[in-house]
């Protein structure tokens, strides 16, 4: 039986009256190429809804069927949910965190209604004002945080199959920005383009071994 996250905390959360709760993840915040997204989602109070969810859990556990499959599912249910984004430009700007940070802002903004209360996988913000739970691995300690991580890499996943037909020849629809074999010795035979976040990949670049 494939494993489901579990809807303990927001349980615990509803039971108090707090009932718009949104979970919050990221994805691509590790890659060299493309933004960086955030997914929020607000899951009903109804845990009788929840069957339908079976199987969504980290997306990194799951494969991009599954996601796909999972994300449509996740939009039907969801009472809210949204997806921002931050720029490789704003990436290079602002740092990693910061433009992370920023896309989680974005995603929360375009939830409608407001969140009442925030559960996230750990990224450091300490001066987030809203009522929230940061947890290290929190995809698997909570189903609203599995699901906006879902549509947060199914999201990101479609960008960068686009950005790949825009800048073809660096397999970014393939390897997703990540910093792959193929991907660096395309950037090394091409230099790099307008996606590639410069302050990771030329970091990466001096840490590799020329092939």
């Amino acid at each position: 039986m494939i494993k489901t996250s579990p809807t303990r905390l927001e349980e615990e959360l509803w039971q108090a009256g707090i009932l718009l709760v949104a979970g919050i993840d990221e994805a691509g915040r590790g890659a060299w190429a493309g933004p960086v997204m955030a997914g929020a989602v607000i899951l009903p109070a109804q845990p009788i809804l929840f069957p339908a969810l079976a199987g969504v859990r980290d997306s990194k556990q799951m494969t991009a069927p599954q996601r796909a499959a999972a994300a449509l599912r996740i939009k039907q249910i969801a009472l809210a949910w949204a997806v921002g984004e931050a720029s490789a430009a704003e990436i290079d700007a602002l740092g990693i965190l910061p433009a992370t940070r920023l896309a989680m802002t974005r995603a929360l903004a375009a939830l409608q209604p407001t969140p009442q209360y925030l559960l996230m996988d750990y990224i450091p913000w300490k001066d987030l004002d809203q009522p929230h739970r940061i947890m290290p691995k929190g995809e698997s300690l909570s189903l609203s945080i599995a699901a906006a991580s879902v549509l947060a890499k199914t999201e990101r996943d479609s960008a960068l199959r686009a950005l790949g037909e825009q800048y073809p020849g660096y397999g970014l629809e393939q390897h997703k920005g990540y910093g792959t074999a193929r991907h660096l010795n395309q950037i090394r035979q091409r230099g790099f383009c307008p996606q590639h976040r410069l302050s990771f990949t030329l970091k990466g670049l001096a840490q590799s071994p020329e092939p």
